[in-house]
């Protein structure tokens, strides 16, 4: 049997190899010299199936056998860029053997793993392995030094209150006359609800309920909109950029999801609604002649988006990807988002996702509300544009106001 396998072509000995689990994997690719040349071939990489199986499932344990796969030279170095990216933060930095990798292979972990605004803080490590690694541990009442690596800031603040090492978080909001301000608050008392609440009484909005939708998950992070939903009475109220933020144009999600319950539809919350027949296409959203999305858009890449949103600008089926809810004119019950919109970036700690309350998942207080939900991390200018490069701003501005 032996022999026979031996005698099979390389590509399909390489798929037969992908069934097994890493530990078999190890045993097998030391058999022989034929075995240990296929699964050591970077072009076949026959390891590639059941690291995956590993690290996609977030609920189980890792197998033992991945704890000191650095040290197996039949293991192709590409592999290890995915098991960085991918990899629970405390299996990284507590329990695995890291491997020796080319300065470029760390910077293509980080840019995968963690926004591109994080590279700012780079700067404080020295290398692209130190930024993304190194840790010192925490020492009197859990201060931080400048030196830490981000993976370790990162999962340190997911797990704990401590805000030591970034004393102001920034957020930014959307206005609807197509401009941006950057804001930041202080990371101890930062709470996006209570910041958009007093936005919505600026706006004259205080009376219509906070939305709150997942905009795409990634490993440590996931970005996070509050806005307000209403049937207005015209189109001055009505914010473009909200609604391409959610839904890009030319970018449907198919017929994977139900429309809402009628109920839900039926809900006007405070809306002036008795004005809608004279609103037909309120606002005619930009690009809306797009022939082949996949023409103008690519999968998001760098960070890469987590399993639930793995397609990410496009729909991605499973039911996490609540960009869209509803359908075509049902969808949002018919609403538009109007005045302000703000976005959050949210640490993701053992207990973020857990349910809350009787509510729908994954969407408004069920992202906000809860164990886990109140640690935030700073989002930049950088970070939005590299998730919603189809946004057009008219203006950024840094801080309050209305710019220049």
């Amino acid at each position: 049997m032996h022999n026979s396998l031996e005698a099979l072509p390389v590509e399909l000995v390489a798929d037969i190899l992908g069934e097994l689990d890493i530990a078999s994997l190890v045993i097998v690719s030391n058999l022989s010299r034929r075995l240990r040349a296929v699964a050591s071939e970077p072009s076949l990489n026959p390891w590639r199936r059941p690291i995956l199986q590993n690290l996609v499932d977030l609920d189980s344990e890792y197998e033992p056998a991945l704890k000191h796969l650095s040290v197996r030279q039949t293991v192709p170095r590409q592999n290890w860029v995915e098991i960085l990216t991918l990899g629970k933060a405390e299996y990284l930095l507590f329990e695995m053997t890291l491997p020796n990798l080319k300065e470029a292979e760390w910077e293509e972990c980080f840019r995968r793993r963690f926004l591109p605004g994080w590279v700012n803080w780079k700067s404080d490590a020295g290398s692209w392995k130190a930024a993304f690694l190194k840790y010192v541990l925490c020492v009197q009442a859990c201060r931080i030094r400048a030196d830490e690596a981000v993976l370790h800031r990162m999962w340190h603040r997911s797990h704990s209150s401590c805000t030591a090492e970034e004393a102001w978080t920034r957020y930014i909001v959307l206005n609807r006359n197509g401009s941006a301000n950057l804001h930041d608050a202080s990371s101890r008392n930062y709470n996006p609800m209570t910041v958009f609440h007093e936005i919505k009484l600026q706006n004259n909005l205080a009376h219509l309920m906070t939305h709150a939708r997942l905009v795409v998950e990634f490993r440590d992070v996931r970005i996070i909109v509050l806005g307000v939903l209403s049937k207005p009475r015209s189109a001055f109220s009505v914010n473009q950029n909200a609604r391409l933020l959610l839904h890009p144009p030319g970018i449907t999600k198919g017929e994977d999801e139900e429309p809402l319950p009628s109920e839900e539809t039926a809900s006007t919350e405070g809306s002036e609604e008795s004005f809608w027949s004279t609103l037909d296409a309120i606002t005619p959203v930009r690009n809306t002649v797009v022939r082949n999305p996949k023409d103008i858009y690519r999968e998001l890449t760098h960070p890469l988006p987590s399993r639930s949103h793995a397609r990410y600008p496009f729909y991605t089926p499973g039911g996490e990807d609540k960009r869209w809810i509803g359908s075509e004119e049902l969808e949002e019950g018919g609403r538009q988002w109007v005045g302000p919109m703000l976005v959050t970036a949210q640490l993701i700690g053992p207990h973020t996702k857990e349910p809350v309350g009787d509510g729908p998942p994954l969407q408004d207080l069920d992202l906000l509300v809860g164990t886990g939900r109140n640690q935030y991390a700073s989002l930049t200018w950088t970070d939005l544009a590299a998730i919603a490069p189809w946004l057009e701003l008219t203006q950024k501005i840094n801080g309050p106001g209305l710019g220049h």
